[in-house]
């Protein structure tokens, strides 16, 4: 089993990135369908979502979002982080099938409640910006080496 570890506060600098990538398949589009409640036709029904500007099902822009997130809590700062804020603008659609890089920079730190500001832009797999935002994470003070968990399996019934 792989492990995990965080930056703490003291340890993250100004400049500083990390990335986290993912591919999106259409199975995470239907799975943030359930559990978000959003079923825009627009994500779920092909014949819908062909006669729309983008010809076929997008993924939700907030999938997207929930990969910063990701980023956040796996990347930098890492586990123990505590995610405050986030400002979104999405820029083209993400479909079924990209893979999706997320890059967080460090902007800025704010010692009086450990937080850092963090930059962050979605590639897709063509180098097209798809999302950009700035995030606020207070960071983890105390450093986390943690064996990384398994994530849940769940089925999607037909």
């Amino acid at each position: 089993m792989s492990q995990i570890s965080n930056y703490t506060y003291d340890e993250i600098t100004i400049g500083q990135t990390a990335t986290y990538s993912k591919q999106i398949e259409n199975r995470d589009i239907q799975l943030f369908a359930a559990l978000s409640g959003d079923v825009n036709p627009v994500h779920l029904d092909a014949a819908f979502a062909a006669g729309t500007q983008f010809k076929e099902c997008i993924a939700h822009g907030m999938l997207s979002g929930t990969i910063i997130s990701a980023a956040i809590a796996m990347k930098l700062p890492g586990p123990g982080s505590i995610y405050l804020g986030q400002s979104l603008r999405f820029r083209l659609p993400v479909k079924a099938g990209d893979t999706i890089t997320v890059t967080l920079q460090v902007t800025e730190k704010k010692d009086k409640r450990c937080i850092v500001i963090l930059d962050c832009k979605v590639l897709n797999q063509h180098g097209k910006r798809v999302l950009t935002g700035t995030a606020e994470v207070m960071a983890p003070t105390e450093k986390l080496v943690l064996e990384s968990p398994e994530p849940p399996r769940v089925h999607i019934g037909d």
